[in-house]
């Protein structure tokens, strides 16, 4: 061993000791501590690789990040995926990959439309109307909350060309649905399953992850989510030229797909000819999209590796809680219990709650009284995005379409909440939960 071997592994020996020091105190004290909806759930592992990839001092995409998009993409059961540097930049890339020329006629163009909706994270739909398509928002069910299928066909017109929507707080949209209609049209289907890393589909007896099903899946690694880099996100399909699309986008725009550092794998730097440039213009200059430079680094790809071990007893756990709280809250008065979609075995983000309408008290008295008993709660993201100030400056009927009153979706808006399943919640966390809100509605 070398020394410099030598001090590397006294570095990391250090870092598992500190580790042990600064990391293993979390008691929880009911009332005093907080119960946080989401958080990290990391050991020495993780920053132990950390270290290391500081030490090897690569500061962009390498080994670490390549070792990542192998290890995902096994796990997913799918052939390709690009790593980038968050879950909106993976949205964005998913979408932008539609919009190349090399697709021809399945080309998604401006004024195009994609079906969508409403209740949901606003970058699932940001880059559609940044491009210059056109959003086309149907309205979800509850307590799926999910895309209401049976809209699908009222929003399809002759400018559709895809749908993208998410399975919400990882219970799987009804695929069956949405990918035979998909099927019959020819639609492109971008599955956003930031919040929904290891959810399951069952199509004809087998179990497929959601994120591989449609021609586009997309990941989140933000420190709630399943995994986490920090900041990072991923892209995967089966498709061969989607995936070059994407990280030709994700890279520049370049049409070169040697890695960083590398030069002239695809053996073809100074030989040919690309658009108007001259003959043997360097092909690592040659750029075939108007890209982006989205990619994450090795030092985030380090801990994403050590996540991923992880991975397996990270799902069990979130359906473990998810089903905890289920039994503890089922059949408590004026409360809707979410409800997992048929033919699906989600990895919950979350447990998801509405207040009937008929209720003696609002989602938001819950809400409040929940947070000052330490308890973190989160609203469905938008609840209804077209209502946000963003919208201001757009046209409904130009800009975006509204296909019927997205009445469930301002339901959700007003009336639904949710809170925590994330493998850091204890049993005592998830108990305290329980006697919390019980505790609430037995004053009303």
């Amino acid at each position: 061993m070398s020394k410099a071997e030598d001090l590397k592994r006294q570095i990391l020996e250090l870092t598992e000791e500190y580790y042990r020091e600064t990391k293993l105190n979390d008691k929880f004290t009911a009332g005093k501590t907080y119960v946080n909806y989401g958080g990290r759930y990391f050991d020495a592992k993780e920053m132990q690789n950390l270290v290391s990839a500081s030490l090897d001092f690569w500061l962009t995409a390498g080994d670490w990040a390549a070792k990542f998009e192998k290890g995902l993409a096994d796990w997913l059961g799918i052939k390709f995926c690009s790593l980038c540097n968050s879950g909106s930049s993976a949205n964005l890339l998913a979408f932008m990959a539609l919009t190349s020329p090399l697709l021809k006629e399945r080309q998604i163009r401006r004024k195009d439309e994609v079906i969508t909706v409403a209740a949901g994270f606003p970058t699932t739909v940001s880059s559609i109307m940044q491009y210059g398509a056109v959003p086309v928002f149907v309205d979800v069910t509850v307590p799926q909350y999910n895309i209401d299928v049976h809209e699908l066909e009222k929003a399809l017109s002759n400018k559709t060309k895809a749908v993208m929507i998410a399975h919400s707080l990882g219970n799987p949209f009804d695929i069956d649905g949405v990918k035979s209609f998909c099927d019959k049209h020819n639609l492109w289907l971008i599955e956003d399953n930031c919040d929904a890393l290891g959810s399951e589909y069952i199509i004809d007896g087998k179990r497929y992850k959601t994120g591989t099903i449609g021609d586009i899946g997309t990941s989140s690694f933000y420190p709630p989510h399943h995994i986490t880099m920090g900041e990072g996100g991923a892209v995967y399909t089966n498709n061969p030229l989607l995936h070059k699309i994407v990280n030709s986008f994700r890279d520049w725009g370049r049409d070169c797909w040697c890695n960083s550092g590398v030069d002239n794998t695809c053996k073809q730097r100074f030989t040919k000819q690309y658009g108007n440039l001259p003959l043997g213009y360097d092909h690592k200059y040659v750029y075939s999209h108007m890209g982006y430079n989205l990619k994450a680094t090795d030092l985030q790809a380090s801990v994403g590796v050590a996540q991923l071990e992880k991975l397996d007893y990270i799902v069990q756990r979130r359906r473990e809680n998810f089903d905890y709280l289920y039994k503890g809250l089922n059949g408590t008065k004026g409360l809707i219990l979410p409800t997992a979609q048929k033919n699906s075995i989600p990895s919950w983000f979350g447990f998801m709650i509405t207040v009937e309408d008929t209720a003696s008290f609002s989602r938001n008295d819950l809400t409040t009284y929940l947070e000052s008993k330490k308890i973190q709660t989160r609203n469905l993201f938008a609840g209804n995005l077209t209502r946000h100030p963003a919208f201001a400056s757009y046209t409904e009927g130009e800009d975006y379409r509204i296909v019927g009153n997205l009445t469930v979706t301002d339901r959700i808006m007003n009336s639904t909440f949710w809170v925590g399943v994330y493998p850091g919640m204890t049993k005592d966390k998830l108990q305290y939960m329980i006697d919390t809100i019980k505790e609430f509605i037995d004053t009303k």
